[in-house]
């Protein structure tokens, strides 16, 4: 049976404002999660309003926005001050890369399996005089101890995944930023496979900056994300893409003076993506209402039965999962003697949508999958071992 907790309602409630359950059982929110009911509403009312009535209705899109910035921080429990809206992951990981003041013969340490973008930002130092370490860790997992070790006195900051993108290792945030700050390193830590799944309280958790875009978990449009960056990063941090939107005197064109906004909203340079914040904002408030807690007991509770029955099926888990503290929404998977490409086209045809990282295939369900979704996953699965 399948593990329905006494709060099943919620979830329930959930699945009614997806409208993708419509139409899909959707298993690749670690790619691109689908937009929510809230969601939707919110950028077609966006769209209507843009069409009928201009930026006369522009004070209600930025309040609006303003909403959004402030979800994100709840979200996280950070001040609205400390989150800057952008665009993507890769731009908040370049606010902290560009704007720290790197000395030649500083170091930067991040695993070696780390997604690209969390590589190239500090790849691109190289020119500067920084050196990049690159840490191989074991495969699916992050080995804290072995990141650790490559940390000297040089290392200004240490760049590392909440939950690793191909077999979803999630990491003790709380231990990794205790011990990288104990060594003198300031830490990042892309979220975008955590956030909106698993709980994060940066007032307990002091990571001093993060980044998240919204297209995945958060179940927002792509192009609209956060990034937080604490008082003292903030403190440090050379202000880039800068421009009419990052001075205390805004909207007044006619005084230029470069004197920077003292929040974190001084990297919205210019204009900003609106459809895309006010449908984020509107699916954040709805994660909220859910409540973080609930959604990763729930999606924790879901992977354990999805593990479970693809290993019934034959299939062979990739990822760790026997530490449940470590475990996330990504369960990474083999089907022997099939190219997981050829399954990944299979289960499209049959309505279910995964990825494949990595060489292997990779389900990723929320809080809202049901037990009918994880049937067709595995009907799927067991069509497209037949066809191979």
């Amino acid at each position: 049976m399948f593990p329905f907790t006494n709060t099943s309602q919620i979830y329930r409630d959930f699945r009614k404002n997806m409208p993708i359950c419509d139409n899909w059982a959707y298993f690749d929110h670690a790619a691109v999660g689908p937009l929510s009911g809230p969601g939707l509403h919110a950028v077609k009312k966006w769209l209507g309003e843009a069409a009928a009535a201009g930026d006369t209705v522009w004070p209600q899109w930025k309040a609006s926005v303003e909403r959004c910035r402030a979800a994100g921080a709840r979200l996280i429990g950070a001040k609205p001050q400390n989150v800057t809206l952008v665009p993507n992951t890769t731009w908040g990981i370049s606010l902290v890369a560009e704007g720290l003041d790197w000395r030649a013969g500083d170091n930067v340490v991040f695993p070696a399996d780390e997604f690209p973008s969390n590589q190239y930002a500090f790849l691109n130092l190289t020119a500067r005089g920084v050196e990049t370490r690159r840490v191989e860790m074991p495969p699916g997992t992050l080995d804290l101890a072995k990141l650790l070790a490559a940390v000297d006195s040089k290392t200004r900051l240490v760049s590392l995944s909440w939950v690793g993108y191909a077999h979803g290792w999630r990491t003790d945030v709380a231990a990794a930023v205790e011990q990288i700050h104990v060594r003198g390193a300031l830490v990042f830590l892309d979220a975008i496979q955590g956030l909106g799944v698993f709980p994060l309280d940066v007032a307990q958790i002091p990571v001093d900056a993060l980044a998240a875009d919204g297209h995945k978990w958060l179940l927002g449009p792509e192009g609209a994300g956060y990034c937080y960056l604490s008082d003292n990063l903030l403190d440090q941090l050379r202000p880039i893409g800068v421009g009419w939107n990052s001075v205390v005197q805004g909207n007044d064109f006619t005084r230029i003076n470069p004197e920077w906004l003292p929040t974190a909203a001084r990297y919205e340079g210019g204009s900003l993506n609106m459809a895309g914040f006010l449908g984020l904002g509107a699916s954040v408030e709805l994660l909220l209402e859910i409540g973080i807690d609930n959604i990763a007991q729930r999606v924790l509770d879901y992977t354990d039965e999805l593990v479970e029955r693809l290993r019934q099926s034959g299939a062979v888990i990739c990822s760790v999962r026997e530490q449940r503290e470590h475990a996330s929404g990504i369960v990474s998977f083999e089907i022997p003697s099939c190219d997981p490409m050829q399954v990944r086209a299979a289960c499209l045809s049959a309505g279910v949508a995964l990825s494949t990282r990595a060489g292997k295939l990779r389900a990723s369900p929320h809080a809202y999958n049901d037990e009918s979704d994880l049937e067709k996953l595995l009907s799927g699965l067991e069509f497209a071992r037949r066809q191979g």
